[in-house]
């Protein structure tokens, strides 16, 4: 009877151990909110699983918000009795609107990775965000395509490969003339959709604005301050490079495989698809756009025929940069939470970054370029844009351009701004008011956001 009692309270003893870690008969649950739709099948076909076969009693909840919602997402998530334990925000300004909810990370196994612990994001000097990405972003170029321009007996510029292009005015030589030859070269349009229907704008009121906004807080910064530094204390623009933004967004939607005026039904997803079926030789993403390209059913593009391209507008010394390059991925854990999911998170987060297992499907199937001292060369991701990426941030005399969206005030300057360029798009709005809006939103939200 004694050995039974024994038994039975050993028993209950450990079963009690797994309620009191939050958990239950599936183990302590990590609940984690992805913010890129893309990779969401990595996490929960190849990255949970993987987890929780090398870590018993953890189980990774992993749920992806809505392209272009995350921020509202994790609002409304994270206000719940099962809140999201690990979350993503894009750079300070982001982390501010959630700070409370961010906890100390300094004595993490998780922050002990960071090769450079200045990358990391702080509050009052409390460490309370990680980077875990860099990434580069750019015009994507089927090179097939490319060389079959190029060979043409009529082509009407004098250069003869992509890898000559390095300012906007080659750049558009040659996109206009590949257009006039579009069906000699078999496609519908020398760009993909510049897609614009709700939610799917970000690539042009962030991405690209991003090019003119950089070259207007480059000119203003004094010798001690970093582009960045200046942007994040600017609550005015002059967009004074507005007139550049509107020459790359003029190539893309008047050499596209989409008419302006129906670009407010365009996609991402289309955007990439006709990428990835040869429709188009051009596209801008970045390079976490690899997976989707080499994913898509019937893909008819070559590893090794998908290339980077800088964005280039026509300002004066472009030749002189490269991709933008930087990063707004940076991982919180929710400091609402409980100790023990916490630790989940640290647990977590250090296996995908420092196992072995964990460090492969992080370079081939997330496919990141990681801040990691885990990482060497030799992981670095073997899809090709990644390696673009390196490449460009190796060319001799080539700078990155480093993001300085982060300095955007508010979603809401973004949105309007989305909104304006699809105005000027249709047809219903001039280039003026696009210009307008973003100098007047900027400085209004500024004030908002201050004022709270």
């Amino acid at each position: 009877m004694k050995k039974g009692i024994a038994i039975l309270l050993t028993a209950l003893i450990a079963c009690g151990m797994v309620f009191a870690a939050g958990g239950s008969e599936k183990g302590q649950e990590i609940y984690f909110l992805n913010f890129k739709p893309e990779i969401a099948d990595v996490y929960t076909k190849k990255v949970a699983p993987a987890f929780e076969a090398e870590n018993p009693g953890y189980k990774l909840k992993v749920v992806t918000a809505a392209s272009g919602t995350y921020e509202q997402t994790l609002r409304s998530e994270i206000a719940k009795s099962n809140p999201p334990v690990i979350f993503q925000t894009n750079g300070p300004i982001g982390l501010g609107n959630f700070d409370a909810n961010a906890a100390d990370l300094e004595n993490t196994e998780f922050y002990k990775l960071l090769a450079d612990k200045s990358m990391a994001l702080a509050r009052a000097g409390v460490v309370k965000a990680i980077p875990y990405a860099v990434e580069g972003y750019g015009i994507i170029y089927n090179d097939a395509i490319m060389r079959a321009y190029f060979a043409l007996p009529n082509k009407a510029v004098a250069i003869s490969s992509a890898e000559e292009i390095t300012d906007f005015a080659t750049l558009k030589a040659v996109v206009e003339d590949m257009q006039k030859n579009k069906d000699a070269l078999g496609i519908q349009g020398v760009f993909a959709s510049t897609s614009m229907s709700a939610g799917n704008q970000w690539r042009w009121q962030t991405h690209t604005v991003n090019v003119p906004l950089f070259f207007e807080f480059d000119e203003q910064r004094v010798a001690a301050d970093s582009a960045l530094g200046v942007a994040l204390n600017a609550s005015e623009i002059s967009f004074k490079y507005g007139a550049n933004f509107k020459n790359i967004l003029d190539l893309y939607a008047n050499n596209s495989v989409t008419p302006k005026n129906l670009l407010g039904a365009k996609s991402v997803d289309d955007s990439m698809a006709e990428f990835a079926l040869g429709q188009c030789a051009m596209v801008q993403n970045g390079n976490w756009a690899a997976a989707q390209i080499l994913g898509t059913t019937g893909n008819k593009v070559a590893s090794e025929d998908i290339k980077f391209l800088p964005i280039y507008t026509g300002v004066s010394g472009e030749k002189g940069y490269g991709l933008c390059v930087g990063t707004e991925n940076y991982l919180c854990i929710n400091s609402q939470a409980s100790a023990e999911a916490q630790k989940g998170a640290d647990v977590f987060l250090t296996w995908l970054f420092s196992s072995e297992t964990g460090k492969k499907l992080v370079s081939n199937d997330l496919m990141f370029i990681t801040p990691f001292n885990s990482f060497t060369d030799a992981d670095l991701p073997a899809d090709p844009l990644s390696k673009q990426v390196s490449i460009w941030m190796n060319k001799p005399g080539i700078s990155s351009i480093p993001w300085v969206f982060s300095a955007i005030p508010s979603e809401a300057w973004k949105d309007s701004l989305g909104s304006a360029i699809l105005a000027y798009y249709e047809g219903k709005g001039d280039w003026a008011a696009v210009e307008k809006i973003a100098r007047d939103g900027w400085a209004s939200e500024w004030a908002l956001k201050n004022a709270k």
